[in-house]
Order: C-alpha cells, then sequence, then structure tokens
C-alpha cells in the first residue's frame, strides 16, 4: 500500500515541476496568495510617488504619533495620581514635628 501511495506522490510533484516550468501563467494563478496585499502596495507606491499626498500622509502620522503620546503621558500621570493616593491611604501621614535642618528628611 505505501509504494502505490509513494509512486503517487513523486507523480505529483513531477507533474507540478512540470507545470511550474511550461505554464508558469497558470501556476501563479492557482497559487494561493495573501489578500489585501495589492491594496498595500499600491498605498506605498503612491505615498512614493505622489508629493502631495506623501506630505498629507506623513502629517497625519506625525498627528497620531503625538496624539498617543499624549495619551500615554496622560495615563502616566493618572497612574501617578493613584499610587498617591494608594500610599496616602496604606500609610497615612503622621503629624510630626519637621526634622531639624542638619537631619535628612525621608
Amino acid at each position: 500500500m505505501t509504494l502505490p501511495l509513494l509512486r503517487l506522490v513523486f507523480a505529483a510533484g513531477s507533474v507540478q515541476a512540470r507545470l511550474r516550468r511550461y505554464l508558469p501563467r497558470i501556476m501563479r494563478v492557482l497559487a494561493p496568495q495573501r489578500p489585501g496585499l495589492p491594496a498595500l502596495f499600491a498605498e506605498l507606491q503612491r505615498i512614493e510617488s505622489d508629493l502631495a499626498y506623501r506630505t498629507r500622509f506623513f502629517a497625519g502620522l506625525n498627528a497620531a504619533v503625538a496624539e498617543r503620546n499624549a495619551e500615554r503621558i496622560a495615563e502616566l500621570e493618572a497612574l501617578r495620581t493613584a499610587v498617591d493616593q494608594l500610599r496616602n491611604l496604606v500609610h497615612p501621614a503622621k503629624t510630626t514635628t519637621p526634622a531639624p535642618a542638619h537631619m535628612p528628611h525621608n
């Protein structure tokens, strides 16, 4: 049973190799392609070739990066505020006399 299966596999491989050699267009059509790549490639070509479009694209990209950075800074500030509130909740500030000037304050 194994020998006929091997013969079939080798025959299929031989047919595929011959098709690739003699009918490359058919093999290109039959080969699986990723969807969406032509659209992305067209977008990249437009960015490279159209100066006005490139300018608008990079301006939008810069604005998006600046907006993301502003959001991250705002989240960091909110996190710092929450950490301070949690510290005050866990270890409330004690009213003590201030330390003398020559001693460091912790």
